[in-house]
């Protein structure tokens, strides 16, 4: 390999190596570290990440990479050397624009917000937050300032989850989704009474729930000889190799869906982490060609499959082993319907397939307002709700149940909801190809066979993790560019069936 490569390569090992480092940091953060540790971690966590910035953005890489681009672009652009140039470079110029100490700052604040809102959270008091949070709101304003111009202060924040998207495609996309959404709901409003979830709402114990979840985990493909699941206040996904990727989830001994599908949710982003060509390790090549990308893949696991007949036509007879009490008024098809019931929900990460859109929508609405000035922090909470009955009909009765749901804001995670719903449209759109070259893949469920599928996505999506463009990378498999038609058509097909309509 070409000496030149080899010194970028080293060179982007060092700069992975420290933020894998705070990223086992982090990990660590939000499962197990004593609250008392939150101020010493948040200087470590700061130290790393600025030490990778200083690494990325220093003025060896930016010459190294100008000598390297005219070289690899006569390659061959999905080559290792070709991508491997072009991304540092997209990452370097993004970068270079950034203050250190702004960088610094950011990781700071981000670190402690999130000791913050845990505890928040926990006693329901946003007041507690507020100030960590607008801190973390003028953070983000400074650092989207850095990128000027743009059309909207969104812009940066979008398209460093979802490069090429622009907030105004964004908002077509809203509204192809609410001409869909909308009138289905209604339609299955007034059928309400055809699905009964009760059975979800009875005592599971937690040791059961976890062992369930990890079984049909390991059936997906998940590797836990290469990952681990562990508790969080919120699940996430990290991995710092493709040998060590990690999940989280939360348990509810009274709401059997909680634990269940954010195991198979994580394990979707897990799957994608894991299934990268080791030959990018080290490298920002290992990673999801965007936020929406690895949504896809979630999403997909969760609900494409998870909250499918075939899967429960398979996976619920053992559910009844692990719960033969609770389940024993109840066959395959009744459970099916039950974790499919449409109802408006005040969280996001239990919301049915049908509503789950109108959650980013509410928050995609709230970022911009915040970020754009239009809405004091203080005034959130009340925002929120307000919001919340707007596009969903419901009212959280506390901060817990609303504002102070989420992780991401926490974190000074600006920008990324969007990537969920763009989540959505991907899987189904990606699977309708999926079924096209493999047939039978509805009986592969039934079967509690996965292997196919993942095989799959492996060659299409997960090995060549990040060397194309999302929109490149869905037109490639799918030969058309994004659409809201492929989502459109999944739901009203599955629910038209479950409600009669």
């Amino acid at each position: 390999m070409d000496p030149k490569i080899e010194e970028l390569k080293s060179r982007v090992h060092e700069v992975h190596d420290l933020r894998s480092a705070a990223a086992v940091l982090s990990w660590d953060q939000e499962t197990y570290m004593p609250p008392g540790g939150a101020s010493a971690r948040a200087d470590q966590m700061t130290t790393l990440r600025r030490l990778a910035h200083q690494k990325l953005v220093s003025e060896e890489m930016g010459q190294l990479l100008e000598e390297l681009k005219p070289q690899t672009a006569q390659m061959p652009d999905d080559s290792f050397e070709a991508s491997l140039v072009r991304v540092v470079w997209d990452m370097f110029e993004r970068e270079v624009k950034v203050p250190t100490e702004l960088v610094a700052e950011m990781s700071r604040a981000a670190s402690e917000g999130h000791a913050v809102w845990v505890e928040a959270r926990r006693e329901n008091d946003f007041e507690r937050f507020r100030p960590a949070l607008e801190k973390l709101v003028a953070l983000t304003i400074r650092y989207a300032e850095c990128f000027k111009p743009y059309d909207s202060v969104y812009e940066p924040l979008l398209d460093q989850s979802e490069p090429g998207m622009k907030t105004s495609e964004l908002r077509k996309i809203f509204e192809a989704l609410k001409v869909e959404i909308v009138p289905l709901r209604k339609a299955i409003a007034s059928r309400a009474e055809t699905v009964d979830d009760r059975v979800l709402h009875r005592h599971y114990s937690e040791d059961q729930q976890w062992a369930f979840g990890l079984e049909v985990a390991r059936a997906f493909g998940y590797d836990l000889r290469r990952g681990r699941q562990d508790r969080s206040a919120h699940p996430f996904t990290i991995g710092f190799s493709v040998d060590d990727v990690r999940i989280t989830t939360r348990l509810d001994p009274d709401f059997l869906p909680m634990a269940l599908f954010g195991t198979l949710h994580e394990t979707g982003h897990a799957l994608y982490m894991q299934g990268h060509d080791p030959v990018l390790g080290r490298t920002p090549l290992a990673n999801g060609a965007s936020s929406g990308l690895h949504e896809s893949q979630s999403r997909m696991w969760e609900n494409l499959v998870g909250r499918s007949r075939e899967f429960w036509q398979f996976w619920f007879p053992r559910l009844q082993e692990y719960f033969p009490t609770q389940l024993a008024d109840t066959n395959a098809e009744q459970f099916y319907r039950a974790v499919n019931k449409v109802m408006p929900s005040l969280i996001r990460v239990e919301a049915d397939e049908v509503t789950y859109n109108l959650h980013i929508m509410v928050r995609f609405e709230l970022e911009l307002e915040l970020l754009e000035g239009r809405l004091p922090v203080k005034d959130l909470p009340q925002a929120w709700n307000a919001k919340m009955h707007d596009f969903l009909g419901v009212t959280p009765p506390t901060d817990r149940e609303g504002v102070l749901q989420d992780i991401h804001w926490s974190g000074g995670g600006f920008g990324g909801f969007p990537s969920y719903t763009l989540g959505n449209l991907y899987g189904p759109q990606m699977l309708e190809r999926a079924m096209q070259e493999l047939p039978d893949l509805r009986e592969q469920f039934a079967r509690g066979e996965y292997l196919p599928l993942l095989n799959w996505y492996r060659e299409r999506v997960h090995r060549p993790g990040r060397k194309s463009k999302p929109g490149e990378l869905i037109e490639r498999i799918t030969g058309k560019p994004l659409s809201v038609e492929p989502w459109a058509r999944y739901v009203k097909g599955k629910f038209a069936d479950i409600y009669g309509l």
